[in-house]
């Protein structure tokens, strides 16, 4: 019987979408507002989903307490209240994309979390916009 459980985190972040290899103009006509030179930020909500066989021990999936400590400390410490292009090593060479940032807290969570269990992070930037990556 596998069953997922999920988590939900939330994280305030700024950021602009941009690539260094193009004119401004170039970035202004792809990333629109997003490109703006002076930032801007989000309030992103961050839900972690974890799929495995339910222990007969202790009734869970896994521990959600433990599951909230890992993204507490892994993600939303590295990441609330950042410049996520000035303030983080994951996006100082890489647009920091919901896409890109989805994959990036996907990857960290993968090394502290056993390979027992299935993993996706879901991403929202906005209420109507947002991103879900599994590996």
């Amino acid at each position: 019987m596998k069953v997922t459980v999920c988590r939900k985190e939330h994280f305030n972040a700024a950021h602009r979408l941009h690539n260094a290899a193009w004119s401004d103009e170039q970035n202004a006509a792809v990333f629109g507002k997003c490109s703006n030179p002076h930032y801007h930020g989000h309030n992103y909500e961050l839900i972690v989903k974890l799929t495995g066989s339910v222990d007969p021990e202790t009734g869970y999936v896994y521990d959600m307490k433990q599951l909230s400590n890992i993204v507490q400390q892994e993600i939303v410490e590295r990441f609330d209240h950042k410049n996520l292009n000035l303030d983080t090593e994951e996006f100082r060479n890489q647009n920091p994309t919901a896409e890109n940032i989805a994959v990036a807290i996907w990857g960290i969570l993968r090394e502290k979390i056993s390979r027992d269990y299935e993993l996706a992070v879901t991403l929202y930037e906005t209420e109507r916009n947002f991103v879900e990556y599994n590996g």
